[in-house]
């Protein structure tokens, strides 16, 4: 297919770009690639198509890799990974072995910074850009951070510590959405500011006047020390000038020769700078464009009819959000929290029938639980709906303003586990670890949906002043065995408790055993499952039935250290009447890359061929 891009097949490294003349006839290329890939992989369309032009200007105005990019969440770096290098392997994105969905320095030294999540590129532009000043290194350091980031908390620490780098540049691609809509004072204010472009234009002409005169140098001085009204008339500023910078825009991001003359210009000044990009997501593509929502993170689709394939299943999500309506109906007090992900949370329907119940408080995972803690601590009961590996910025949070004042709030953990090609910094594998370590804190793991809507209901009815944790993963439930109903107790046995093997599991995994446990019934074997529904804390009368099996294996989808098992083999060790064998299968002490979820249970032996082919080998080392 190279020869249908004869433009972008003929880039191997950013200096290229400089020796492409029809820049539009490259752009409309990448964007064609970017939707054929897209398309066949899943992924991230409508930010990668509203950063095609911005990428392109950013690597023809700037000398990388002298000067250093370092792109916010990563989520729309395909441009750039197309530009450095690796556009014969932008077809292999997001598959098991292939490219990254996101940047990763293990993958390209072009990848200055590896990301994921939001609001982290300020911070590490600094700090790079600090280190050429000690090194004395020449280049400018870029963070393109987007309005959405610019939500995170974690931007503000950066930009509060930016002041006199004369090599650090912020370009804020502001699109006007993150994930879901944006919310807040941030978002008026820049809604505010894209409005008033004329101002900015007259504000420019205005300082290169003053500039090019003496009498003009006296009034800027005056002006620049000025707390008067006068200046705030005359001299109208940003919140980022008043911090510092040196700001521009905004500008059309998908102008090329004003994104050029912007960056050319703002590359020679020897302040903080900050250039304001306008940009449309899904720019390019017609139903990208019209719902940029559903083609942020999109599974494979028809490229003609931008049709997805239809879902097969209810989700736990999807199911979570349904049951929080249905007991919200009843009880006054619950209300519903989000951090700028309620489609992705299954929040939806709430948001349009509880709104003054509902909260998204943006990309902003520590202050949504320190804010559920103000709601809980004035009598509500707050449910925070969040992804796993995003509430891992909240363990201050939840150790200090939750759990050690003993208020009750909710947390769905979605995407608990693996969660397939979303890739390392997505995986849900922290959260039992680090839950585990903190006081006041119960923790639900249901297998199937009917589990995880009674679950959902017995925490809210709760009077226990504790952090009710339920955990769920990505999608909709595995097999579920046509005979299981679901008891309602803390744990539950499954099969010939007379066996010598006991497999304990808990979550999705649970199908996985009782396939395990079918298979080897039908080769005259026999196993015994102990299923666990509450992970936190350990049922004592769980530990006194399973000291009585010769072996017992434990699979856990998450993290072996900290973890469900290693916690469940102390408790069976200090009773000292278990003289059996003790195995923990889980992920040790690594990050697991982008593959098919089922790809990633199979690596850790945590499907049912793996729990299989463990049993049989124990059996013929007996």
């Amino acid at each position: 297919m190279l020869n249908s891009y004869p433009l972008l097949s003929s880039i191997n490294s950013p200096g290229d770009l400089k020796n492409i003349k029809n820049i539009e006839a490259l752009c409309a290329e990448v964007r064609s690639k970017i939707i054929e890939v897209v398309s066949k992989n899943g992924g991230h369309l409508s930010s990668n198509l509203g950063v095609v032009e911005l990428t392109t200007a950013l690597y023809r105005v700037f000398d990388i890799p002298k000067d250093k990019i370092i792109w916010d969440v990563g989520h729309q770096c395909y441009v750039h990974k197309m530009f450095t290098g690796r556009f014969k392997d932008i077809e292999s994105i997001r598959k098991e072995n292939g490219l990254s969905g996101f940047t990763n320095r293990k993958e390209s030294p072009f990848d200055v910074f590896t990301a994921g999540h939001s609001s982290t590129s300020i911070s590490a532009a600094l700090g790079i850009a600090r280190s050429k000043s000690i090194l004395e290194e020449e280049g400018n350091v870029i963070a393109v951070i987007g309005d959405g980031a610019l939500t995170g908390g974690l931007a503000y620490e950066g930009l509060n510590n930016a002041q006199k780098l004369k090599n650090f540049i912020l370009v804020l691609n502001d699109n006007s959405m993150s994930i879901s809509k944006n919310v807040g004072a941030i978002a008026r204010y820049l809604a505010a500011a894209r409005i008033r472009p004329s101002y900015m234009k007259a504000k420019s002409i205005l300082e290169g006047v003053l500039e090019k005169t003496q009498i003009g140098l006296k009034i800027e001085n005056f002006m620049n020390q000025s707390k008067s009204a006068l200046k705030g008339l005359i001299y109208k500023s940003s919140i980022f000038e008043d911090m510092g910078f040196v700001y521009y825009g905004p500008i059309d991001g998908h102008n090329i020769n004003q994104l050029e003359n912007t960056l050319s210009t703002v590359k020679h000044i020897n302040k903080p700078k900050v250039v304001h990009v306008l940009t449309k997501k899904g720019k390019g593509y017609k139903f990208a464009e019209k719902n940029s929502r559903i083609f942020h993170g999109v599974s494979p689709f028809d490229v003609r009819t931008g049709e997805t394939a239809k879902k097969s299943n209810f989700t736990f999500s999807e199911a979570f959000g349904k049951k929080l309506c249905e007991i919200a109906k009843s009880n006054f007090k619950v209300c519903a929290v989000t951090a700028a992900m309620t489609e992705g949370t299954g929040l939806s329907l709430f948001k349009s029938q509880f709104k003054s119940r509902f909260f998204d408080v943006g990309i902003a995972e520590e202050h949504a639980v320190t804010f559920c803690s103000g709601l809980s601590a004035g009598g509500l009961i707050p449910v925070f709906a969040v992804y796993s590996s995003f509430l891992q910025r909240s363990y201050d949070q939840l150790v200090h303003d939750c759990a050690m004042q003993e208020l009750k709030i909710i947390l769905g953990v979605d995407r608990a586990g693996f969660v397939g090609e979303d890739g390392e910094a997505h995986q849900g594998l922290f959260d039992v670890p680090f839950l585990n370590t903190i006081p006041n804190v119960q923790m639900f793991a249901p297998a199937f949906l009917e589990e995880l809507q009674e679950m959902l209901e017995r925490v809210v009815e709760d009077k226990k002043p504790l952090i009710s944790v339920i955990r769920y993963p990505r999608g909709g439930e595995l097999k579920r065995p046509t005979w299981f109903k679901y008891s309602g107790k803390d744990f539950e046995f499954y099969g010939k408790k007379d066996a010598s093997i006991l497999i304990v599991t808990y979550g999705r995994i649970f199908a996985e055993a009782c396939i395990c446990q079918e298979e080897l019934r039908n080769q005259g074997l026999e196993i015994c499952i102990l299923k666990l529904n509450v992970i936190k804390p350990i049922n004592k009368e769980a530990i006194k039935f399973s000291q009585n099996f010769s072996n017992i294996l434990f699979f856990e989808e998450s993290i072996k250290s900290g973890g469900v098992g290693e916690k469940f083999a102390a408790m069976i060790l200090e009773s000292e009447k278990f003289k059996g064998k003790y195995s923990i299968y889980a992920v040790d002490d690594t990050f697991v890359s982008h593959a098919s979820v089922r790809s990633q249970l199979s690596k850790f032996s945590l499907d049912f061929l793996g729990m299989k082919d463990k049993v049989e080998g124990l059996l013929i080392s007996q």
